[in-house]
């Protein structure tokens, strides 16, 4: 790799660290290619030679957040042993570390979900996002012998978005009069997997 190869990985490396720190701190309404680019300290245009679309910056941006998430996922299934814990357990350490991340980043979060935003075939965001929900669909197999997998993982994690988007709006702590994000993934486990030990 040449030098100038190398400034320009930098280079491009740098826009998309700014603008996570962007949609950390202001949410994705301030993903403009001009605040990045002043941010990161280049002139209006320089994005334009690594991300010719605003659209291609803002996937980077959120294939940022799928690898975080990721990352967080294994480390949470990581402290429960070798990856041959329980099943269940898994699929819950999975739950909770999703929804940890949807409430504490929040405008990461909602890019990574904009598809209105997003275009996720060309520009490898579901290299990065279908790998996790694969995870998802091999344990939620492991527990329920007696269902295709594959939906029932689709259905797991469509209540546990609609959990966070919900809590993240402040919707669930006032249908439920209830602050307690942990009994609502139980809930969601149960619903989907089916009672814990059978009970």
């Amino acid at each position: 790799m040449t030098e100038s190869d190398e400034g320009s990985r930098a280079l491009r490396d740098r826009l998309v660290d700014v603008g996570a720190e962007l949609v950390a701190a202001e949410g994705v309404q301030a993903l403009t290619l001009r605040e990045i680019a002043r941010r990161a300290g280049v002139s209006h245009g320089a994005p334009r030679r690594h991300f010719p679309t605003h659209v291609e910056l803002l996937s980077a941006i959120a294939r940022r957040g799928f690898a975080e998430l990721a990352a967080r996922v294994e480390e949470a299934r990581g402290a429960l042993g070798d990856g041959e814990a329980d099943p269940r357990a898994q699929v819950t350490a999975l739950g909770r570390a999703y929804l940890e991340f949807a409430t504490r980043e929040r405008g990461m979060y909602e890019l990574m979900f904009r598809h209105d935003l997003l275009e996720s075939g060309h520009l490898g965001l579901r290299d990065t996002s279908l790998p996790l929900f694969g995870i998802l669909v091999d344990l939620v197999g492991r527990v329920r012998l007696d269902a295709d997998a594959r939906v029932a993982a689709g259905a797991l994690w469509a209540n546990l978005h609609g959990i966070a988007q919900l809590w993240r709006w402040g919707s669930l702590q006032l249908a439920t009069k209830d602050d307690d994000l942990a009994c609502l993934l139980r809930t969601a486990l149960d619903a989907h997997l089916g009672p814990e030990g059978g009970r």
